[in-house]
């Protein structure tokens, strides 16, 4: 069972009509009705702990046969006791919504399922020699053939559509290419020589957690009946270009099978710029062609229609601008023509498909805490939506008119669903049930809606979580969560961060202020040249409103925040605010020396306008210059391998804390860049949380001590 109770507190819309006391009273014996029904119903239930989150499976890269008759998913495990995780891949009857097969990891992991032409059989993703490569899994006579042997392996792999070619990624040397052996031999000099060190003539030479040393990522090409490879993607480019989840969705077959549409940046800075073009080429190599020249900001994302006359693509206007709204948009293959479809959609596109006659596209786009799927007719524009109120990460449309799609709610993790489209209030069908077992033992805490008025009388919506065994007539401890980026948007999605705290006795709320996406382009741009201002007016707001909460114990409120979020703690250390405690990650403390060391150049010049030395707002909104009001105790954890926000900005921030007295703790992960591994640091980060909450906020302890955990002391069970 979930509830998502959506409760407008727009104080604006009230003022004439009754006072907020008035309403909150109102909103507070709503409130009070639900707990009580809800507590009656979840009071069997367990708190939810930091090991419950490695109980939690999920469904992911799930698609469609050709005869839309089964579908093939990836299933993902893990393991907390043994710091271990495994994909299988599964097949679901569609007619019995049954299981057909269940395919078993090779060497832990088994992934990214592909079907063949004739939906005969599956492509994946497997491990071999502790590479991944590419597999072949035939259904009728349960053959498995190893496919690629490459010796680098194999990133993000697509399938020709006659299923002579099979294109992936890899990080090679431009003048070694598609030469698997002689790329692997280079890598181990460098590696296992007696010189440990990175050279560089120009910037951009290293992204996210690892140093380029003159490899760039290509498309190599290999060819099934020949058993050779080719680099498609010659020189010294990165192509496609670099993505936080990597080369999907940025290169892809043309329906004939005869050339690869992909995404690269052959602008002379590339670190200073978004100037990424949509380029093709030929599966056999030769020159590549570039289709976008004519527009200095983002394209990318692209898609063949089914017929082959059109390149869908998602292309942003504004250049160096990476949170200009994303928009949808046709080239013709025909004329070279092109044609933005959704203007008129005032958020950004992410996922997308065509349908099968080529003449809608579906997509998920971002809206107010959610991402619903939309449907777009390319001749008239014409908008609809078709499953609204769900943040749904993945889908796929069949040809007899059902959507399957996967999305979580707060207080549910991702699973599959159904509905038929075009059809009054169909219903929405769940059809895998991976964690039917944890969600009857465990209270998995739902989320509420509150719209609050913040800067500028614009409306802020807060998602607000309240803890296990809610009794609306005590008060409970706030921890108020910011998002990073700055520029996304928390949606009602189920998160680590949504149930740990709320199982600990902590009410956790999470705001989208001002830079937020999914509430108009105006909106999100709103954050650029003022990171300190509008979104810290929002959160103050959204702090009053959320203390005159007659659950809410004011005196026990604490803040934390990742990346941008990090900095906003940083941030507010400096300035006025309610807080008890603060918790920076992967935070920004000086933004003049954070521009020195970060890779992606165009974020700070464009949202800073400037660099450090013509730009006044480094200084203006530099958590640095405002050391003299630090006084907040505050747990700061960073990563040795985050090249996007360096973790000398958590050591600087750490030495002026300590300095002054401040009570602070720094934990570094050394092995981690700008996210903490999944299993082998996050459950540190959620204990030193729950930690340091307990210690000023006095919600329950934390399971272990995260010294033991740091020094490898604690056995998990």
């Amino acid at each position: 069972m979930t509830f998502n109770k959506r409760i407008m507190l727009n104080f604006a819309e009230h003022k004439n009509t009754e006072t907020t006391t008035t309403y909150m009273k109102k909103i507070y014996l709503i409130s009070m009705a639900f707990a009580i029904s809800f507590t009656s119903v979840h009071a069997q239930k367990r708190a939810f702990t930091i090991q419950d989150l490695y109980k939690v499976k999920s469904v992911y890269g799930f698609s469609l046969s050709p005869a839309n008759d089964r579908l093939v998913m990836a299933k993902s495990s893990m393991n907390l006791a043994e710091h271990s995780s495994k994909s299988d891949i599964a097949i679901m009857n569609l007619k019995t919504k049954t299981p057909q097969l269940e395919l078993k990891s090779d060497g832990g992991k088994s992934y990214q399922p592909m079907w063949d032409k004739d939906g005969k059989g599956v492509f994946y993703l497997g491990i071999a020699d502790k590479k991944a490569q590419v597999f072949h899994l035939n259904l009728e006579s349960g053959e498995k053939k190893q496919i690629t042997d490459f010796e680098l392996g194999v990133n993000s792999p697509i399938i020709s559509p006659d299923n002579n070619y099979i294109a992936f990624t890899a990080d090679v040397y431009p003048e070694t290419g598609a030469d698997g052996k002689k790329n692997a031999e280079l890598r181990k000099k460098k590696a296992e020589g007696p010189v440990q060190a990175h050279i560089a003539d120009k910037l951009l030479y290293r992204h996210w957690t690892s140093y380029s040393d003159g490899k760039y990522q290509h498309i190599i090409v290999f060819d099934v009946n020949t058993k050779t490879y080719t680099d498609v993607t010659p020189g010294e480019f990165v192509s496609p270009v670099f993505s936080p989840s990597g080369a999907d969705g940025n290169f892809c077959f043309s329906p004939d099978s005869k050339e690869i549409c992909y995404v690269s940046n052959h602008t002379k800075n590339p670190e200073a710029n978004t100037n990424c073009d949509l380029w093709t080429v030929s599966v056999k190599g030769g020159e590549a062609k570039c289709l976008t020249s004519d527009n200095p900001a983002w394209d990318g994302s692209p898609q063949y229609s089914p017929d082959g006359k059109w390149i869908a693509y998602r292309l942003q206007k504004v250049e160096s601008y990476e949170s200009d709204r994303f928009r949808l948009a046709l080239y013709n293959r025909a004329n070279g023509e092109k044609k933005i479809l959704s203007d008129s959609f005032d958020n950004w596109v992410d996922d997308y498909k065509w349908s099968s006659d080529s003449k809608h596209i579906y997509f998920i786009g971002e809206q107010r805490g959610y991402s619903p799927l939309f449907k777009i007719d390319i001749n008239t524009l014409k908008i609809n939506e078709l499953i609204p109120n769900r943040a749904i990460s993945s889908f796929d449309i069949s040809n007899d008119g059902y959507v399957y799609y996967s999305y979580s709610t707060t207080g549910k993790p991702s699973a599959l669903y159904r509905r038929k489209l075009g059809k009054k209030n169909a219903t929405e069908e769940q059809l895998t049930f991976l964690n039917q077992e944890l969600e009857n033992e465990v209270d998995f805490r739902p989320s509420e809606a509150m719209w609050v008025k913040g800067a500028g009388g614009d409306s802020v919506e807060v998602f607000i979580v309240k803890p296990h065994n809610f009794d609306p007539s005590k008060k409970y401890p706030l921890v108020i969560n910011v998002h990073g980026g700055p520029q996304m948007q928390w949606m009602d999605s189920f998160r680590g961060d949504w149930q740990v705290y709320p199982g600990a006795g902590y009410v956790v709320a999470y705001p989208n202020p001002h830079g937020s996406t999914g509430y108009g382009q105006a909106f999100t741009r709103a954050i650029s040249g003022d990171w300190g201002g509008k979104p810290y007016e929002d959160i103050m707001l959204v702090t009053e409103a959320l203390a005159e909460l007659p659950y809410i114990d004011a005196d026990r409120m604490g803040a934390m925040g990742w990346s941008y979020g990090g900095y906003f703690m940083n941030w507010l250390q400096g300035q006025k605010h309610p807080f008890k405690c603060l918790a920076s990650m992967m935070g920004l403390y000086d933004l003049t020396s954070m521009w020195g060391t970060t890779e992606e150049l165009w974020f700070p010049n464009f949202d800073l306008e400037g660099q450090p030395w013509n730009s006044e707002l480094y200084k203006k909104f530099s958590p640095s210059q405002y050391v003299k009001n630090f006084k907040t105790p505050t747990l700061i954890i960073t990563g040795e391998r985050d090249y996007r926000v360096s973790y000398t900005q958590s050591l600087q921030y750490f030495s002026v804390l300590q300095t002054l007295g401040i009570p602070s703790r720094l934990i570094v992960f050394k092995n981690d860049g700008h996210w903490p591994s999944t299993l082998n640091s996050m459950p540190v980060y959620y204990n030193a949380h729950l930690e340091w909450f307990n210690k000023y906020l006095g919600g329950a302890p934390a399971p272990w001590n995260t010294e033991d955990m740091v020094n490898n002391k604690v056995e998990y069970k």
